[in-house]
């Protein structure tokens, strides 16, 4: 399994569908994605249709987790604050596409992990702006998206 890059990957601009069960080839995938992100070039999240699969799904790096990973199934947005930081922004499906892009500073989300638990997570900083990333993903949407035509051929 391989990242493919946005010119390769039309699924990149695709909603993509909730995860109605978690199954047997759900786990799989995630296995593969963790190995994926694993494998990556500084990349700190992965969502399915980076990967070509149009279904609610990401993961992260999270040095708090057992194996390193956490997983989100059908995330959920339930609250972004209205502070914005700009920070420097890329994306492993834009291989050296690096952007200044203002995001929220604090995000919460809600979503179920790869055993089924439902959690809900606050974040602040590099994370929020990691998760709002991967959100984007799910919904078709790109990083550079956010930003106005003259920025994004600079």
């Amino acid at each position: 399994m391989e990242i493919k890059p946005s010119d390769k990957n039309p699924s990149l601009r695709k909603k993509s569908a909730p995860i109605e069960k978690i199954t047997p080839e759900i786990l799989d995938l995630i296995k593969e994605m963790k190995e994926a992100l694993k494998n990556s070039e500084n990349g700190v999240g992965l969502a399915a249709p980076q990967i070509g699969v149009n279904i609610r799904l990401f993961v992260i790096l999270d040095n708090l987790a057992k194996d390193g990973y956490s997983v989100f199934i059908n995330p959920e947005i339930t609250q972004v604050s209205k502070k914005k930081i700009t920070e420097e922004e890329g994306c492993l499906s834009l291989p050296g596409n690096w952007k200044e892009l203002p995001r929220a500073d604090k995000v919460t989300i809600k979503a179920m992990d790869e055993n089924g638990n439902k959690f809900k997570i606050r974040a602040k900083g590099i994370l929020a702006r990691l998760m709002l990333h991967e959100v984007d993903h799910l919904n078709g949407i790109l990083f550079v998206d956010h930003l106005d035509k003259n920025k994004r051929r600079n």
